[in-house]
């Protein structure tokens, strides 16, 4: 009966994730709006309007009004905003939101909006004086100026810090002049900031400096030799089409700040302002990014490959396609942006896109579903490998971007990302030349050494890119764990890793809720995409023990039910996108759960 059950919710979920490919064969997806990018890019659109003549002046107002229509028509019962349309109310993004309000509404069409914001506001910070947001917002952030600071500075243009000087004294200086250094000195300078803020850290640091000097005359001296230059640092690495990273919230900041430092002439705003105007959706709102379109679509391909029925869904023909399709996004020279060699993938197809580890995995163990293991497809390979290596830190850990940036979210060594990369490397060991073999056997060890000391003692295992809203500390074990799974089951014969695999699968046994399905850790409500991850990662041991196959019954059950079959699938804000900005993405849930099942499929019976 089970087996019956989860063939027929397998082949919906299959047939409905064929169905979200792209006339050209690939897959696109679709990422939440957010309430956050969408209040960033209205300011900045707005700041553009007020020094533009028409007709330029009256499109960007219209679109404009129609983010702020968005944004009333969204917020949350309680007053604040949360990132998506199925996020809590948060202080950041509730705060951006203010701002706009403040900015945008000039004729108060969205009093009874900024009435209630300011009273959620007041409630989570304590009081609006300028001390009290400044303090709130630096406390939820610490150390990393990432993007408290861009949240200072727009709370400042929105006068909510207080007037003149004395508001933009409570914006931290930015060393702006720190980007004029050669690009390999920033992993020594121990900057404020990730190794993907770069043009924040410019553009910020300039209106400031602008708007309230430092006393310091060395440190202002140093920033007036290098506004130019670190202007021109910026025009380098912003992409052909505007927009940083393709990420809606950097690139408004960017533009706000260039805009109200009387740069608003400036080539980086006009790209920056003409990729919001392309970004912006039909409802008036805007997302953090525009697609994941590489991501999601080797996240298919390795969901689509677990099932028996692959080659019949995937015809030669299009595996083809698509391997073309995923060769083409390899980076075959030195990325700009974060000067990164040749040979990584980004999440996108787009212009913004900057090559990371998670996508280059990914893309790595696509490869090997979509042909032969010809000389294409090695030397292509190796290309990712190698990079992949360059990332590997002292600490065996693999990071996102750069290697050795540092303790800051997104630039340290990570659980998921190490997982990845292992499992990667799994796929091709067998495949590479002698020299490259040995090498990546070392980096193995180094990875599983590196997972073993991160193991939590219940077991556990927590991932940089994704979260779970319900948990207080807004991490989500249950994917980190799952995914971890994966790669260690490639290397049982190693030293060490049946352990860890023993406990992980016995803390994940322990969470699972009771109605079957496995939310982001323990009392968290089940949902599609944490439900699959915990069924992957359980049904990735070749011998699951009895107390693992039961509970792969009950999630298969509970994932039948919850999906009707199949045929609804409902995406849950479980994503973390730069500076921890929660998003869904419409074909998580359809992904992990193709790939559970299939994988599930040989346990079953």
């Amino acid at each position: 009966m089970i087996s019956e059950t989860l063939q027929s919710t397998l082949s919906n979920l299959s047939a409905n994730l064929l169905n979200e490919r792209h006339k050209d064969g690939y897959w696109v997806g679709e990422l939440s709006s957010s309430a956050l990018s969408t209040a960033v890019a209205c300011i900045a659109l707005q700041l553009k309007s007020k020094k533009s003549k028409p007709p330029e002046s009256v499109t960007l107002k219209e679109l404009v009004n129609g983010g702020m229509k968005w944004l009333a028509k969204t917020q949350n019962d309680d007053g604040g905003f949360g990132d998506t349309v199925l996020s809590f109310s948060n202080i950041s993004t509730t705060a951006l939101c203010w701002a706009a309000l403040c900015i945008c509404d000039t004729e108060k069409q969205f009093s009874e909006s900024r009435t209630k914001v300011e009273a959620w506001m007041t409630k989570a910070a304590g009081d609006l004086s300028p001390a009290t947001l400044q303090r709130a917002i630096i406390d939820r952030y610490g150390k990393d100026k990432t993007f408290s600071v861009p949240i200072l500075m727009t709370l400042a243009l929105a006068g909510r810090l207080g007037e003149g000087k004395s508001g933009w004294k409570r914006v931290p200086q930015l060393p702006f002049q720190f980007a004029a250094c050669p690009k390999e000195w920033f992993r020594w300078m121990r900057l404020p900031v990730v190794s993907y803020a770069i043009p924040a850290l410019i553009a910020i640091g300039q209106v400031r400096y602008k708007h309230c000097p430092n006393l310091n005359p060395i440190g202002n001296l140093a920033r007036r030799l290098t506004r130019k230059r670190t202007l021109t640092v910026l025009s380098e690495v912003q992409p052909s089409n505007g927009g940083f990273l393709e990420a809606t919230p950097l690139t408004s900041f960017v533009s706000m700040s260039l805009i109200s430092c009387d740069l608003e002439e400036h080539p980086v705003v006009k790209k920056g302002v003409e990729f919001l105007i392309d970004s912006v959706r039909e409802d008036g709102s805007w997302p953090i990014d525009t697609n994941l379109a590489t991501w999601v679509t080797t996240l298919s391909i390795k969901a689509l490959s677990q099932s028996s029925d692959f080659e019949s869904q995937l015809p030669e023909t299009n595996r083809q396609s698509l391997r073309k399709w995923l060769l083409d996004q390899q980076y075959r020279v030195r990325h700009p942006y974060t000067d990164a060699p040749p040979g990584g993938w980004a999440w996108t197809d787009l212009p913004g896109g900057v090559p990371d580890a998670d996508d280059t995995a990914g893309a790595l163990i696509a490869l090997t579903k979509l042909g032969p293991i010809d000389d294409i497809a090695i030397e292509s390979a190796s290309a990712g490998i190698h990079w992949l290596m360059g990332l590997q830190n002292g600490d065996g850990g693999i990071a996102t971007f750069c290697r050795g940036w540092g303790k800051l979210p997104f630039d340290r060594s990570s659980q998921d990302l190490t997982a990845h990369a292992l499992l990667a490397w799994s796929h091709w060991q067998d495949k590479l030349a002698p020299a490259l073999k040995q090498r990546v056997q070392k980096a193995v060890t180094k990875g599983l050494r590196f997972l073993q000391k991160q193991q939590a003692p219940s077991g556990s295992f927590v991932p940089l890119w994704f979260g779970n809203q319900y948990l207080e500390v807004e991490e989500n074990p249950v994917y980190g764990t799952g995914r971890v799974l994966l790669a260690l089951n490639q290397y049982r014969d190693h030293t060490g890793v049946t352990s860890m695999i023993e406990k992980a699968e016995n803390w994940l046994l322990s969470v699972q809720n009771p109605d079957g399905g496995w939310g982001g850790g323990t009392g968290t409500p089940s949902s599609l995409e944490e439900s699959a991850l915990a069924l992957d990662g359980l049904a990735s041991n070749p011998k699951p023990s009895d107390a693992m196959n039961e509970a792969m019954k009950k999630v298969i059950s509970w994932i039948h039910s919850a999906t009707k079959n199949g045929t609804k699938i409902e995406a849950s804000p479980i994503g973390f996108y730069f500076a921890k900005l929660w998003y869904f993405e419409r074909l998580y849930p359809h992904s992990f759960l193709v790939s559970a099942l299939g994988r599930a499929q040989i346990h079953v019976s």
